[in-house]
């Protein structure tokens, strides 16, 4: 040490009590940020790059620039992943293409009248984990859903079948998707068809025609998957089905359900329903 000192022309005294010297409140705030985002990178999946980070911070209370962040995740080496992409899914069999009967009437005004279906995708160690929900639009809930590790025309009818299955609707119900093909499966419209289903469809490349099945994904995705890091296909199949069934469905509070859950929402109309009847 001496040496050192000697070959920068610094005195011993002068070097210890610079090394004595307290952090400023700076540096200290810098640490503690880059705490945080290596927790919120890391719980990402290490996907998130700075601008996903920065929103992060802010949904954390933290009042920070998204300069700044940029310049900590350069000095802790924390970087996006490159080619975090949607898979493609491939052409198969020729489509069959329904018109849009829906029309972003998104607010029936009883059960069974509209439901909503789409898929979305997880990322797991294993893979791509897939899951096709079906939604009536009534109270938002999730009335059907299936998960696999391939995105086929028999997980939408999975899902499908499910909601049918649970809902027994004795009614026409109109079942609206995006243009997958999936959904323009002659296995699809044959289902439709023999459950007294009607298709309805979204303009191509429109996805505001299916808004709040993606609103759907969305929730799940910001409230629990980005959160997890799944080292396996059924690990997160186990915890999608605790979202759905164990707090989504039942307890979920939604402002278009006057900040009831679905399964409140709807117990309360047919409870309203009752008490009409017996008037």
């Amino acid at each position: 040490m001496r040496q050192l000192c000697q070959l920068f022309d610094v005195h011993p005294s002068g070097y210890y009590a610079w090394r004595s010297c307290a952090k400023s409140k700076r540096q200290r705030d810098n640490e503690r940020l880059t705490g945080q985002l290596k927790q919120c990178w890391l719980e990402s999946g290490g996907v998130y790059g700075y601008r996903k980070l920065h929103r992060d911070l802010r949904d954390l209370g933290e009042q920070c620039g998204i300069n700044r962040v940029y310049r900590l995740m350069q000095r802790a080496g924390l970087r996006a992943q490159v080619g975090y992409r949607k898979p493609r899914a491939r052409s198969g069999e020729p489509h069959v293409v329904t018109p849009n009967r829906l029309e972003r009437q998104f607010n029936p005004l009883a059960p069974n009248q509209a439901w909503v279906t789409d898929i979305t995708y997880i990322k797991t160690h294993e893979g791509w984990l897939y899951l096709g929900a079906v939604m009536d639009l009534f109270s938002r809930h999730i009335i059907g859903w299936s998960m696999g590790s391939r995105i086929t025309k028999e997980l939408a009818l999975d899902a499908l079948l499910m909601a049918v299955w649970r809902r027994k609707p004795d009614g026409n119900v109109l079942v609206h998707s995006d243009q997958g093909s999936q959904y323009t499966s002659h296995d699809w419209n044959e289902f439709l068809s023999a459950h007294g289903l009607e298709g309805s469809m979204s303009r191509r490349g429109n996805c505001h025609d299916n808004a709040v099945a993606e609103s759907f994904f969305q929730l799940l995705k910001r409230e629990r998957i980005r959160r997890k890091i799944y080292a396996t296909r059924n690990e997160a199949k186990m915890d999608v089905f605790n979202y759905i069934e164990m707090f989504y469905n039942p307890k979920r509070q939604h402002s278009s359900n006057d900040g009831l859950s679905p399964l409140e929402y709807e117990r309360k109309y047919f409870n309203e329903a009752k008490s009409r009847l017996v008037k």
